[in-house]
């Protein structure tokens, strides 16, 4: 059945724990569908994942609308959630709306996600009936103002703050919101103030759901990763492996054999 807006505050009021997954296209889009994955996040991290910038900063609203619609055409039970990118809703409510109401219409998407405490704009796209998913904490998006990817919310003012962002985007109308980058007890506390769901990423194990980076889950990312990432798999590796096989069978001859050509006897005329 597929996941709906309800689901997600039904989880957290039955204590479900839940995962939400990354994906940029449709053939993680179909795997993590088929794993049962009731979240997809079409994330604004393409732009390091998928199109090789250093940070989420560069993407624009034409490549989210276009990875959206690469997943959305592509899953059957998961709710896709798309992000809105670095400079889509800043200028005003109604730039925000529009790019909104974009991701809805042109990129398939059941929800969208924003950064920070914006909340009149998660106010103003709930009541044209968008779904809006908020985040807190660790903020990508705001990489340069916070002087790099830097661990939030570590004094008591700090963790108040955050649990005030927590309940006024939850007023706001945010039907859920990830919570980064913060000590494991600034994570509880909100999740214990809020009653729609929280969804950690490097926010430890009290938040109601949790969600990776689907290549870096996949271990299909390189270099050195976020001490929260953890690889289920080491698809890379494999990855290399399989493309050295290839070559080497080329290389010898054994590519193409018999079996993967076709050796059908040609006709005359």
């Amino acid at each position: 059945m597929p996941t709906t807006v309800e689901d997600l505050r039904r989880f957290k009021h039955e204590r479900r724990r839940f995962v939400m997954l990354t994906a940029y296209d449709c053939l993680l889009a179909r795997a993590f569908d088929e794993a049962g994955v009731p979240l997809i996040l079409v994330g604004d991290t393409l732009g390091i994942f998928a199109l090789g910038h250093e940070t989420t900063i560069p993407v624009t609203m034409d490549d989210m609308v276009h990875h959206c619609r690469a997943v959305s055409r592509s899953v059957g039970d998961a709710l896709v959630v798309g992000d809105l990118p670095f400079g889509s809703y800043h200028e005003s409510l109604a730039q925000g709306i529009h790019n909104a109401v974009r991701l809805v219409k042109e990129g398939g998407v059941a929800m969208v996600k924003l950064e920070g405490p914006e909340h009149e704009l998660i106010e103003a796209i709930s009541s044209k009936g968008v779904p809006v998913m908020g985040h807190l904490g660790l903020t990508p998006q705001s990489f340069h103002a916070m002087g790099g990817h830097r661990v939030q919310a570590r004094t008591e003012a700090a963790v108040a703050e955050l649990v005030d962002a927590a309940l006024r985007l939850e007023a706001a109308g945010a039907c859920s919101m990830v919570i980064e980058g913060v000590p494991t007890e600034a994570a509880r506390r909100v999740t214990e103030a809020v009653d729609v769901p929280t969804i950690g990423i490097g926010a430890g194990p009290h938040c109601d759901g949790q969600v990776l980076v689907g290549p870096e889950m996949l271990g299909l990312s390189t270099g050195r990763r976020p001490k929260f990432a953890k690889p289920y798999a080491d698809l890379a590796t494999a990855a290399v492996v399989a493309a050295k096989s290839f070559a080497d069978d080329v290389d010898s001859g054994s590519y193409p054999d018999a079996e993967h050509s076709y050796d059908w006897a040609i006709k005359a005329g």
